[in-house]
């Protein structure tokens, strides 16, 4: 037969009354030790996630800070291409325009020939 919960702390109490000054002094400085041990591993893990905080944002500052590095020549060399490509434009656009010069030239020395003939 089981002896109820109750029962077994009545019939402890005396025993932990008993004990000795020794033994409630260790108990006393083992939860001490416990509660120190408790805070110190509660500061270390606080230092722990400031530093691996700060190294992660260290970390992404540094992408960015590569990611504007490479976004600056690659603008540059789109810049460059704009441009050359908008000289060829011009260059097009003036030897076409030299060409109908040319052309409307001729057209006209033909149609004075033709007047004087």
């Amino acid at each position: 037969m089981k002896m109820p919960v109750a029962l077994i702390a009545v019939l402890a109490i005396p025993g932990l009354a008993a004990c000795s000054q020794h033994t409630q002094d260790a108990a006393a400085n083992t939860a001490d030790s416990a509660a120190a041990d408790t805070a110190a591993t509660t500061d270390n893990a606080t230092t722990d996630v400031g530093a691996a905080t700060d190294n992660a944002l260290g970390s992404a500052q540094q992408s960015m800070d590569n990611a504007s590095d490479r976004a600056g020549p690659a603008m540059d060399n789109a810049g460059n291409s704009i441009s050359a490509g908008a000289d060829r434009a011009g260059k097009a656009i003036s030897n076409a325009a030299d060409k109908a010069a040319d052309v409307t030239g001729n057209a006209m020395v033909k149609a004075g020939k033709a007047l004087k003939d």
